[in-house]
């Protein structure tokens, strides 16, 4: 397996992926079905803003093999029902081994979930609100994958203003990656250049 220059790597399958997505079992299931693809739905994003931010620090290996485990902890990630944790909520999430016990990520998710109910228009409009034009040049390595972009940023400012936290730009970024707000599949890759892209 090669990997020029960041470039795509072909995989024992006879496909051509990114190179991170080649790299375990889990990545390559992640990266061939759900990284990129457009997600809509207040709950859905906010499953995706809670573990981008238990990411922070952490690989995202970490936080994908342990997803179910999130999801069982915080209600499917239903905004209504984790608004209403209280401290008997805390303490069990920060006992439970099937995430990451980080107190301050825990009640970032709380606080966020709060913040998520109240939100005007919901969160789908908010963060898609920030999604850049399509047109931008596919990346040819992973070289050329931003970490940051101006969208990111005034996302990662107007999640912040509206009272999320641990939504940084870069955060924000990875957030947008992941939920398809742009398209950050290499040139080559299969999944930008296979029939369920066009």
């Amino acid at each position: 397996m090669s990997e020029p220059a960041g470039g795509a790597v072909l995989g024992a399958d006879g496909l051509l992926r990114c190179g991170w997505g080649e790299s375990t079992d889990d990545y390559r299931a992640y990266h061939d079905t759900e990284w990129g693809r457009p997600v809509h739905g207040d709950d859905a994003l906010f499953e995706r803003v809670c573990l981008e931010a238990f990411q922070s620090g952490l690989s995202w290996l970490t936080i994908l093999r342990r997803r179910e485990g999130f999801r069982a902890a915080f209600a499917g990630f239903e905004i209504a029902r984790v608004a209403e944790f209280g401290e008997a909520d805390r303490e069990r999430l920060l006992a439970d081994p099937g995430i990451i016990r980080n107190r301050a990520k825990i009640e970032a998710a709380i606080a966020n979930a709060k913040v998520a109910r109240e939100l005007d228009g919901g969160l789908d409009a908010l963060i898609w609100g920030f999604a850049p034009a399509p047109d931008r040049p596919a990346p040819r390595t992973l070289g050329e994958v931003p970490a940051v972009t101006p969208e990111s940023t005034a996302l990662a400012k107007a999640l912040k203003k509206a009272g999320f936290r641990f939504v940084g730009p870069t955060t924000a970024y990875a957030l947008m990656q992941a939920c398809g707000l742009v398209d950050d599949h290499l040139a080559d890759c299969h999944v930008r250049t296979g029939p369920q892209r066009r």
